[in-house]
């Protein structure tokens, strides 16, 4: 992550394996990510509550296009049909 680009909160999700997902989902579309955890909970490794939330975040420019990614992986829109 370079100190000059601005990062913004695409989503905010419990547990590191989801997060993992949600991140090689943006990155298989060419959205560059960081995953985000606040020092407290990252320091003692909490994973449930409000405490075991990740922020996916995403370059400020490409944030419109994250949050379709993400609007279209939670209707559905990445699942395989065999029709």
């Amino acid at each position: 992550m370079t100190n000059t680009q601005k990062w913004r909160v695409a989503a905010r999700i419990s547990g590191e394996g989801s997060a993992e997902i949600l991140r090689g989902l943006l990155e298989a579309q060419g959205i560059p990510v960081h995953l985000a955890r606040e020092g407290a909970a990252r320091a003692i490794g909490v994973e449930i509550g409000p405490f075991g939330l990740i922020e996916v975040m995403v370059p400020q420019e490409r944030l419109t296009e994250a949050r379709q990614v993400l609007a279209a992986f939670q209707r559905g829109d990445f699942e395989h049909t065999d029709e």
